[in-house]
C-alpha cells in the first residue's frame, strides 16, 4: 500500500477554506479550477474529471463539519484501484491561516507515484486558488 501525506499552509480564514472544500460538487470552480475541469454529483458519489482527462467516480465517505473533514474513496472511472481512500481536512493555524491536510491511501503500491503526483499538483493549484495573498482584490 502507499499512503501520501500532504500539507501545506494557506494564507486564509478555516472556515473560508473549509467553505471551498467542502462545496465537493464544485472542485473545479471553488477548490482545483484547471487542475479539475469538471464535477458532477450523483447521489453520494461525485464524478471528477480531471485535466490529465482522467476521470474517477469518487463516494463521499464521511463529511464531518465540526472536524472540518471530507473523506472519499475511490470506486470506479479510469483509475481503477484495489484500495483507495483519502481526506483533506482543513484545522487552524492561526487566526487568519489555515493548515490544509490530505492523505491518500491506496493500492496496488505501483499507484503511489501517479496519485503523489496528482495531490502534489492539485495541493499546489489548491493553495495558489485559496491563499489570500494569491487571490486577485474581491475575488473568493
Amino acid at each position: 500500500m502507499a499512503s501520501i501525506h500532504r500539507e501545506v499552509l494557506i494564507d486564509d480564514r478555516p472556515e473560508n477554506v473549509w467553505a471551498a472544500v467542502r462545496a465537493f460538487g464544485e472542485i473545479h470552480q471553488r477548490l482545483a479550477p484547471g487542475f479539475v475541469t469538471d464535477t458532477r454529483v450523483e447521489g453520494d458519489i461525485r464524478v471528477v474529471t480531471f485535466a490529465n482527462g482522467t476521470v474517477v467516480r469518487e463516494l463521499i465517505v464521511d463529511l464531518d463539519d465540526k472536524a472540518r473533514r471530507i473523506a472519499y474513496a475511490v470506486v470506479g472511472g479510469s483509475l481503477e484501484p484495489t484500495h483507495h481512500h483519502a481526506s483533506m481536512q482543513i484545522l487552524g493555524d492561526t487566526e487568519n491561516r489555515s493548515r490544509f491536510v490530505w492523505i491518500t491511501d491506496v493500492t496496488p503500491s505501483s499507484l503511489g507515484e501517479p496519485i503523489a503526483e496528482m495531490v502534489d499538483q492539485g495541493i499546489r493549484v489548491i493553495k495558489r486558488t485559496l491563499d489570500r495573498d494569491e487571490r486577485r482584490p474581491g475575488q473568493r
